[in-house]
């Protein structure tokens, strides 16, 4: 799946989606945000697919929204504003919920700055893996406006509530390093290998039970909202689908037959 705007490509089981708007920072057009939507649909639903690692072509990972698009919006009649202001938030909540709850692991590799939406966008993966030139802002405030991809969700979660509110309200850039200090990123890497770091990670993450995995992740990503025991509950029920699944069965066999082997095979040596 390759358009102007974003490239797919999956090789051994690994997606890599990489935007691909350079010359704009890769700043999330609407015309972008559909082919994104698409892609994600597609990397979710398929089978083969066992992972996703997401960037950005070019020196950005993502500038945040368009602000041609923000310009336009501004210039339509109040209602009209209204309504667009509607859709395109609807178009951002499910964009990131789509790459939030996709049942496989997901990373974002980071080579240049993350900005508002794009911040939030690579906050919506599982891990974040950066690059030495990588940095990261939540630039709203800079726009007169409020983050509306999933900041105020997931950053207080990786970095505390005091601290997320602090980059937040200032819209500060942070680099790598503090990035790194902060729980932000996750690791550092080079430039020069982000992508093939990445993908190399997510092919070990992602090596397990794909039953296991998607039911591990969605129980995982509720866990601060729930009960010790809604969490025991929801284990137990994910555990029965486990129980049944292909992936068990041949791993217990597997684990049987080697234990079997090992008993039987007859030693050799001088007595």
């Amino acid at each position: 799946m390759t358009s102007q705007l974003i490239k797919l490509s999956v090789a051994n089981g690994i997606a890599t989606l990489a935007l691909n708007r350079p010359e704009k920072r890769n700043a999330m057009s609407d015309a972008m945000r559909s082919e994104f939507i698409a892609a994600l649909e597609h990397v979710s639903a398929e089978k083969s697919i066992r992972a996703l690692v997401l960037t950005g072509n070019g020196k950005g990972f993502c500038a945040g929204g368009d602000i041609a698009g923000m310009e336009r919006r501004m210039s339509a009649p109040t209602g009209e504003i209204a309504f667009n202001g509607w859709h395109r938030q609807q178009g951002v909540h499910y964009t990131q919920t789509l790459l939030h709850t996709m049942p496989k692991p997901t990373i974002a590799a980071v080579n240049g700055s993350a900005s508002g939406l794009g911040a939030d966008t690579a906050l919506a993966c599982d891990f974040i893996i950066a690059s030495e030139w990588a940095n990261f802002s939540w630039s709203y405030i800079h726009r007169g406006i409020i983050p509306d991809g999933g900041g105020m969700y997931f950053l207080p979660r990786r970095v505390g509530l005091p601290r997320a509110k602090e980059l937040i309200f200032t819209g500060r850039k942070v680099d790598v390093e503090e990035a790194l200090a902060l729980g932000i990123v996750d690791r550092k890497t080079s430039a020069d290998t982000l992508v093939a770091d990445a993908q190399a990670w997510a092919a070990e993450l992602s090596k397990g039970s794909a039953t296991a995995l998607a039911l591990g992740k969605t129980i995982l990503d509720q866990s601060f909202e729930l009960s010790a025991q809604q969490v025991f509950s929801q284990g137990s029920q994910a555990q029965g689908i486990c129980y049944t699944s292909t992936e068990h069965r041949e791993a217990v066999m597997a684990f049987l037959a080697k234990a079997s082997a090992a008993t039987t095979t007859p030693t050799t040596g001088k007595e």
